[in-house]
């Protein structure tokens, strides 16, 4: 779980958005309520927006350098793959092209 440090070296913003009530969104409130804490430790200066919204399918978007983005779809996904899937965005950040 190295690469958790490495989020505020590779990402500009974290941004999670999900439903406060919908099932699809509930791996994400799991994944939120498990991982936040460790996440904002490890990068006390990184943005980590946590975002609420009745009727919105569950997103994770990471902002690189220069403004570039880049977001997952996280509806159907378990805590795990959620978690697999920020580790890959940060991968991303990491690489010359983001």
């Amino acid at each position: 779980m190295a690469w958790r440090a490495n989020l505020s070296r590779n990402l500009k913003e974290l941004r999670i958005l999900f439903s406060p009530s919908s099932a699809q969104s509930a791996a994400t409130r799991s994944f939120i309520e498990k991982n936040y804490r460790d996440l904002k430790t490890h990068n006390p200066k990184l943005p980590i927006l946590i975002r609420e919204a009745n009727s919105i399918e569950p997103q994770l978007w990471a902002r690189y350098d220069l403004g570039v983005e880049r977001g997952i779809r996280l509806e159907g996904l378990t805590e795990e793959q959620i978690s697999k899937a920020l580790e890959d965005l940060v991968k991303v950040g990491a690489s010359p092209k983001a």
